[in-house]
């Protein structure tokens, strides 16, 4: 569904990517995996269109992405981002609403449409009509994640979409997503840089460093035939305490 050919991107003197090539397969979770500034945002933002690439192509569904239909094609593409990016001066259902009133929606579809992913997403209706800072984080991710599934779109990005949260809002928001990805079967891109995480979402891994891939496939891959010993290594740093303690050390 998603197909990045050789993309690379520099800011400056600081390289993102170098020619960066994925194929996303469609109705899958396929997550970035990585350290900060080894280039997974870099590559979510290039898919939606809000960064240009130096050179290489994106298309979707057999589209190529331009300047020219990017608007169009947003509309096939949610976003979530790591704060949630709701504006403050609207309540939550008004974000949720904001571009399908732009694009003319009727109240009636927009209230029922509203209420669909309230459902689905598990967001308290009384909370619709609240602002952002009267919401707690997990609410505001809710949101911002009703607020991408609006328009109904084919494909979702999610950019660290938890990782401001604590443990166990994080624990339950990650629950209720794994059902929403699996109800709605759509293709989902995760940004994360948690191995956890990633073997719990992910159809196929992606793990990246300085701007390219080191390895990608299933979690089981990785741990069994890795690499490289980055991968090795990336796996081993992220041993929890617990599993410190059951190996006595």
């Amino acid at each position: 569904m998603i197909s990045l050919q050789r993309v690379s991107k520099s800011f400056g003197r600081t390289t993102a990517l170098k020619a960066f090539s994925l194929e996303v397969l469609h109705g899958k979770t396929t997550i970035l995996l990585g350290q900060s500034g080894c280039g997974k945002s870099t590559l979510i933002r290039i898919v939606t269109g809000l960064v240009q690439p130096d050179s290489g192509a994106v298309t979707i569904n057999g589209e190529a992405l331009s300047s020219t239909n990017i608007l169009g094609m947003r509309r096939n593409i949610g976003y979530v981002i790591q704060q949630g990016g709701l504006f403050p001066h609207l309540t939550a259902r008004r974000n949720v609403a904001l571009m399908a009133q732009y694009l003319g929606w009727s109240k009636m579809r927009i209230d029922s449409r509203i209420r669909q992913l309230a459902e689905l997403t598990k967001f308290p209706p009384d909370g619709l009509d609240r602002f952002p800072a009267q919401l707690s984080g997990g609410q505001n991710q809710r949101v911002s994640l009703m607020r991408a599934l609006m328009l109904d779109p084919g494909i979702l990005l999610l950019d660290e979409p938890l990782g401001a949260l604590d443990p166990l809002i994080r624990f339950e928001l990650q629950r209720d997503l794994k059902e929403i990805f699996q109800t709605l079967k759509k293709t989902v891109i995760l940004v994360t840089h948690d191995i956890g995480e990633a073997a719990y979402f992910g159809d196929w891994i992606v793990l990246m460093k300085d701007g390219s891939i080191v390895q990608q496939g299933t979690i089981r891959d990785m741990i069994e035939r890795p690499t490289e010993p980055f991968v090795v290594q990336f796996i081993q740093a992220q041993r929890s305490p617990l599993d410190s303690m059951r190996e006595g050390k």
